[in-house]
């Protein structure tokens, strides 16, 4: 059996016609910039998360890239990241000129934590970015605890829907950042993002940001940039978020079913905080033999993924800043696989997963 990673193509008849309907209500509205479709989209957005303010913009990146630039940061800033994620929450602080400062994360949950936050707290210290990897949220109680008013910005770009104690991710801090890529739990059929805030001020200046800084038209106190989400976008998100929440219910089935199927493995199942809602962007184990595993579940048919190969602190494009060893993501980067938990995924293909993963294991300890 062939077990696909992940596969957009089978969204079903139902989306496919709802989609295309929204596709020609945009076509035959000629409002393609802006407009009701995105109003909608932002309303049902701040609604759905719980917060003043849903701000549509172009990427998850620039979702971002927007809100620290609204914050002003730049050149001799620093804003602490953590080092196990996708490159963008480290990028867009480089590309103002401030520097990232890469901390290690929980072996547990793979998230950030507020005593490695705390430890790499100096003056020069303008934000904060903890990551809800994976779709599950990181402490930011804990962390917000730590930061002394430093704001606190979620890139929640994995996480739409999840919640810690019953507040979702993207109203836990100041802003909270969103992706939209089409792999993402709401996927976009292109690019697009999303940034929440019950911040006026914040708001009012990111929403001016997203069009090159002007209010009026043509009249620019602030430089911006093209951070607008595209109306077409907009109207097909709209669709696909009504069905969001079933979408997580078939992600979160999956979960479960791998997680007793690993039971005898201890510790190669992601863990799920009991206060807290896990939305699986990913399934994400860990094993020691990650590479060897991987094989196996490829000769058998089994598409999987790794989620990270090299965490930011060793890229590259980074190695003038010389940070010291952060071994919790060095050893995560070296045995954490991503198996298939799409919500279209048959029980005749998780069921061939999890049998062909214990083949690979063997017989547990």
């Amino acid at each position: 059996m062939q077990v696909p990673f992940l596969d957009l193509r089978r969204a079903g008849p139902e989306l496919d016609t709802a989609l295309t309907a929204a596709f020609e209500r945009v076509l035959k509205s000629g409002r393609y910039i802006m407009g009701p479709e995105v109003d909608a989209f932002e309303a049902k957005c701040a609604a759905f998360i719980g917060v003043k303010h849903a701000i549509g913009v172009s990427s998850g990146t620039d979702a971002l890239l927007a809100v620290l630039m609204a914050l002003e940061i730049g050149p001799g800033d620093e804003v602490i990241v953590p080092t196990y994620t996708f490159f963008a929450t480290a990028g867009v602080v480089w590309r103002l000129g401030a520097t990232p400062i890469f901390v290690d994360v929980d072996p547990r949950d793979f998230n950030v934590t507020a005593k490695n936050i705390a430890a790499a707290l100096t003056e020069r210290t303008k934000a904060i970015v903890p990551v809800h990897l994976f779709g599950q949220c990181a402490d930011i109680s804990a962390i917000e605890a730590v930061a002394g008013g430093i704001p606190v910005i979620e890139d929640a770009a994995q996480a739409i829907g999840s919640e810690l104690r019953g507040t979702m991710a993207g109203a836990l801090g100041l802003a909270g950042c969103f992706s939209f890529f089409p792999a993402k739990n709401l996927g976009a059929l292109g690019d697009a993002g999303l940034i929440t805030t019950n911040d006026d001020a914040l708001a009012e200046r990111i929403r001016r940001l997203r069009a090159h800084g002007s209010k009026p038209k043509y009249h620019h106190a602030i430089v911006g940039g093209n951070f607008r989400i595209d109306a077409l976008q907009a109207a097909l998100l709209n669709v696909k978020l009504d069905r969001l929440h079933e979408a997580t219910e078939r992600r979160r089935a999956n979960a479960r079913f791998y997680g007793e199927a690993l039971t005898p493995y201890a510790g190669l199942a992601p863990t799920e905080s009991a206060d807290r809602r896990h939305v699986y962007n990913q399934y994400v184990i860990q094993t020691g033999e990650r590479d060897r595993v991987q094989a196996h579940l490829r000769d058998r048919g089994v598409a999987t993924a790794v989620y990270y190969p090299r965490p930011l602190h060793q890229q590259p494009c980074f190695a003038s800043l010389e940070p010291g060893p952060l071994p919790v993501s060095e050893r995560l980067a070296r045995e954490t696989l991503a198996l298939p938990i799409f919500p279209e995924l048959t029980s005749a293909e998780r069921s061939h997963v999890a049998q062909v993963l214990r083949e690979a294991l063997g017989a547990p300890a």
